[in-house]
């Protein structure tokens, strides 16, 4: 997306070849294409510089949103310009055609999303002139991923499977000359160390941005520190996560006045000076003037001037017509003595220019959060925008890990069986697709919105036909399976209408789980039995307030595995019928009874054998939690509150938008004093459901056995006919003195402090209190006082800060009136289902010392959720003569607490990708041994398959860990020592706090398995 980028000669539409002669056939063209060279793509392919002047490498390149203003297919066939205009297969049919017409022209392509759609299209004979380019380094891929992904909204896991897919489509399709050097983020809206970790060990070179905050920029350029290195782990020893990152000059955008596409408005360069249009001599004096005033915002003699923007190049030859003008007229001045050479040029020969001139940069160890790029202009709203296709991507997530998992477990027999032919490829790529800094982030059109869940719902067929391929595989017996998506609003047809029925539950994590399972059933008592056939506790729990009712028992799931419970309704009988009656209370109290407990007293508490809350029976609200364990006791006192959102004042004409969060006051209002509460006690659940408006409410809820407390909100539709928009806050306020420091996660993974009106690499000057100091919250924060720590646990990404002493807020629900002028040219209305969202925050207490133990493993289990898939009874054995199983585990051996199964996919026909993963920092378990190194044998951990042979490789599995290299650069906190890659041993994998193995293994899979 453009946003600001845009400047204001730039008009919108435009006709393809409007501008230019009309291009010739690409095949007409083949001639002009240099002789096939046995030179390989990368470094040596880059064009010669002069050492002793400055040296402008220009960089044509386009920016092609993977959706925003118009869907992926409008964007790709050039479709509705009306709204944009712009055709990605024109695109890159134009610049092949201008690449081929001139062997010194260079350009960088970045998304494979698109490119691999075009790349199938073509003949051979194009296809081959392609490899040939690349082979030349005249066409270079930056990046590479399968779009250009958010850094705020997007978890770690989902990032690497989009950058796996990408590169590997570069692999398999031009092998190591289209390997791409450098990572490229020219438009996310800031930037996380954890995505320059994950790109350091990606093997990236280094790492170019264009958008960091206003003032930033400011010091950074004042301080010849627009680049350095990022040191980008506390954990991982250096180099392994340090990454070379440049901040390019421009965005991502040319230089005022020199834009030369269909798209813009500026003056081609006329060189005949008989034309009263003549330019050529102001022109280059311009471009002289503006490269000496760049060449001293930067440490060397190189610099880099970004030519195109968004969906530019549909008619490459405007563009490329006026470069080779530019380069061949201001080099025609180092006649006259100037000491400017302008060369067309890539990201990769840039840095790689940067890398000889051998010298020591600064090192960054924070990141680019929150990103503003004016005063009162703070790009944190779209941390919590669209909170449903927030959530969608989640469970979208969590679901193709089941489905890759069962997919390696079961192997063929997974792809093709009685279900029909089973694919995890077309979930693979719409959850690539949703990682695009437009899709999860919620900054797109409404109507692209919908495109995007659209494109998850049909990703989620063919692995529901796998998932039944591989479970009756598994379990040996074909049942008619049903997927039941509609869980978290209690709708389920299977359960709600049979009378007998099996549930199979899929853990997949790496450890047993213990996982209470809700099914909307009919008014009827059941009987639940374990794998075993032994009866296991269950309850009916009538829902307050509605004539449901869900069936609920605990289930015992094994690592990597299934256990098939089956449920049974007992004739004639009928759940006890919860009554509702008022308990005795003050005339101000709004609280409600519906228990099988009859209160006792004022008292209004739930508690099972590890936590304990308290609610004011007055006000309804939560006020106390104990940690019965540790015998911790915290006042916390939770509601909701919206902020006003702004429209714009005497200080700004900035509004709130999809981007932009910028409340009308600082304090937010209370949705509610009080709520309205009912309470549920059973043996399998205890829950106080508050009532706070009609438009928001919450159910409080502990099972035994649970260490956390689960706060499941439901909010919307937020209503606005009283024209104000609304941003809705879930706070929680405790005594504890915490500073004003906070934590949260970084992309799921690492953890960063963070401090009330302050950044850490220079002096902030704030020009908004609440939303200067809004952070992405991707999966937890937390507040500490050193001795005690409260956590929560979040189920999507979520915008959060602590703005007063002892407080956590985090943002739920935002609908809002105004356009924040940005691009979108639409309100964040969320009109259908995203009105109405419901999530949890699990919270946690704990001492400080042992809290990273509750929080990184209850995170997993919150990534990962089993999968439950119902069937009716009556199912055929899946091989006669073979009794089914109930249950079954994937592995041998359960993984140890501090080691995350990241993936087990399908890698091709006799190959798997496995990557094994440390999930604690280094001293992040201060109580125990679970921040230590840990060692793994792998020879037989998996009960399906056997691992024939294993290769290592880079964290994108692109590249052998063994032959990897990556440039060094040398860093002001003195030298690091290289890693030189061991042998590699199956008995013996070691993993250090933090670290990612990747492995693609060869595997033979068992018969009986």
């Amino acid at each position: 997306m453009g946003v600001d980028a845009w400047p204001s000669r730039v008009r919108a539409g435009g006709r393809w070849g409007a501008v230019g002669p009309p291009m010739p056939p690409l095949s007409l063209l083949f001639l002009f294409l240099a002789a096939p060279s046995a030179r390989a793509a990368g470094y040596e392919t880059c064009p010669t510089v002069r050492p002793d002047m400055l040296n402008i490498h220009l960089v044509a390149h386009t920016h092609d949103d993977v959706g925003w203003l118009k869907t992926v297919d409008q964007y790709f066939y050039g479709i509705y310009n009306s709204v944009q205009h712009a055709g990605v297969q024109y695109i890159l049919d134009s610049v092949i055609s201008s690449l081929l017409a001139e062997p010194t022209r260079r350009f960088v392509y970045v998304e494979m999303a698109f490119f691999s759609r075009w790349w199938h299209q073509q003949t051979n004979a194009t296809q081959d002139v392609v490899r040939d380019l690349v082979r030349q380094g005249r066409l270079e891929f930056a990046n590479g991923g399968w779009v250009m992904n958010d850094e705020a909204a997007t978890h770690y896991g989902a990032i690497i499977d989009q950058m796996t897919l990408g590169l590997r489509f570069l692999e398999d399709t031009f092998g190591s000359d289209g390997r791409p050097r450098v990572a490229w983020h020219i438009d996310p809206f800031g930037h996380s160390r954890e995505q320059a970790s994950l790109f350091a060990q990606m093997g990236f070179d280094g790492f170019f941005f264009g958008r960091l905050d206003y003032q930033d920029k400011w010091v950074r350029q004042k301080n010849l520190e627009m680049e350095q290195v990022w040191r980008a782990s506390a954990s991982l020893k250096p180099p392994a996560a340090d990454l070379f990152t440049s901040v390019l000059p421009n965005i991502y955008n040319p230089p005022e006045h020199l834009c030369w596409d269909v798209l813009c408005a500026d003056k081609p360069i006329v060189e005949d000076p008989r034309s009263p249009e003549y330019n050529a001599e102001q022109l280059v004096n311009y471009f002289l003037d503006l490269a000496s005033a760049q060449g001293q915002l930067y440490r060397t003699n190189h610099i880099v001037m970004t030519m195109g923007s968004d969906f530019q190049y549909e008619n490459a030859n405007i563009w490329f017509k006026n470069l080779d003008k530019l380069i061949r007229l201001v080099n025609a001045q180092q006649a006259n003595g100037s000491r400017v050479n302008v060369l067309y040029s890539t990201p990769a020969c840039y840095l790689w220019e940067l890398n000889k001139a051998n010298l020591t940069w600064s090192v960054k160890q924070d990141d680019f959060f929150p990103y503003a790029d004016g005063p009162h202009q703070f790009w944190t709203g779209f941390f919590s925008s669209r909170p449903a296709l927030k959530r969608y991507e989640r469970l979208s997530y969590n679901f193709l890990q089941v489905c890759n998992q069962l997919e390696a477990l079961a192997g063929p027999a997974a792809n093709v069986g009685p279900y029909g032919s089973g694919d995890s490829a077309p979930l693979n790529e719409a959850m690539a697709v949703l990682q695009h800094h437009d899709a999860v982030s919620g900054t797109s059109k409404q109507h692209v919105a919908d495109d995007y869940a659209r494109q998850l719902a049909a990703g989620w067929g063919p692995c529901e036909v796998l998932l039944s391929n591989a479970l009756a595989r598994l379990s040996g017996s074909k049942e008619k399976f049903t997927f039941c998506r509609n869980l978290n609003i209690s709708l389920c047809p299977l359960s709600q209408t049979a009378k007998s029925f099996q549930v199979t539950i899929y853990n997949p994590l790496g450890r047993k789980v213990d996982w209470m399972v809700r099914l909307p059933v009919s008014k009827h008592i059941f009987l639940v039995k374990d794998p075993s056939g032994t009866v296991v506790p269950s309850d009916v729990v009538v829902m307050p307030g509605s004539d449901r009712q869900e069936l609920l028992f605990s289930a015992s799931v094994p690592a990597l595995g299934f256990s098939i419970y089956s449920v049974t309704q007992v004739p004639g009988q009928s759940p006890q019928a919860l009554i509702y009656q008022p308990r005795p209370q003050k005339s101000s109290s709004r609280i409600k009874s519906s228990s099988r407990i009859k209160p006792s007293s004022r008292v209004l508490t739930i508690q099972n054998e590890h936590i304990r809350a308290r609610f004011d029976p007055d006000t309804g609200l939560l006020v106390e939690i104990k940690n019965l364990d540790q015998d911790l006791l915290l006042p916390v006192r939770q509601a909701f509150y919206w902020y006003n959102a702004s429209i714009g004042n005497s200080l700004s004409t900035q509004a709130s938008g999809a981007y932009i969060f910028r409340p009308n006051q600082q304090e937010p209002l209370l949705v509610s004093h009080w709520a309205q509460i009912r309470l549920v006690k059973t043996a399998l659940v205890q829950e106080v459901h508050q009532n706070f408006s009609a438009w928001c409410s919450q159910v409080v809820r502990l099972y035994p056995g649970q260490r956390h407390l689960e706060l499941e909100w439901t909010v919307g539709p937020i209503p606005v006919g009283d024209n104000w928009g609304k941003e809705v806050i879930s706070r929680f306020d405790t005594p504890l003195e915490t500073k004003r420091v906070f934590f949260t996660d970084s992309n799921g993974r690492e953890i960063l402090e963070r401090r009330w009106n302050y950044r850490p690499t220079w002096e902030l000057n704030q020009t908004e209190p609440v939303a200067g100091n809004y952070y992405p919250v991707n999966s937890r924060i937390y507040i500490t006082d050193g001795n005690v720590q409260l956590t929560v646990l979040t189920d999507r990404s979520q915008g959060g800060s602590s703005l007063r002493d002892g407080s956590i807020e985090l943002m739920v629900h935002r609908r809002l009136l105004r356009d924040d002028e940005r691009g979108v040219g639409e309100p964040l209305l969320e009109k259908g289902l995203g009105l109405w969202v419901r999530g949890r925050h699990l919270v946690l207490l704990d001492k400080a010392r042992t809290a990273a133990v509750g929080h990184r493993l209850q995170a997993e289990k919150e990534l990962l959720a089993p999968q439950v898939v119902l069937a009716l009874d009556g199912g055929i054995p899946y091989h006669p003569k073979v009794a089914p199983r109930k249950q079954f585990s994937g592995l041998r051996r359960e993984l140890p607490p501090n080691v995350h199964l990241l993936t087990l996919a399908r890698w091709d026909r006799k190959m798997l990708l496995l990557r094994l993963e440390h999930q604690f920092a280094i001293g992040e378990d201060k109580g125990g041994n679970l921040s230590s190194p840990v060692t793994l044998d792998l020879r037989d951990l998996f009960s399906t398959f056997t691992i024939i042979d294993l290769k290592e490789t880079t964290l994108a599995a692109n590249q052998l860990q063994a032959s990897a290299s990556r440039l060094q650069w040398m860093a002001s906190t003195g030298p690091t020592l290289k890693r030189f890659p061991s042998r590699l041993d199956p008995a013996s994998i070691t993993l250090q706090p933090m670290e990612i193995r990747t492995f693609l293994a060869s595997v033979q899979w068992k018969e009986d398995s």
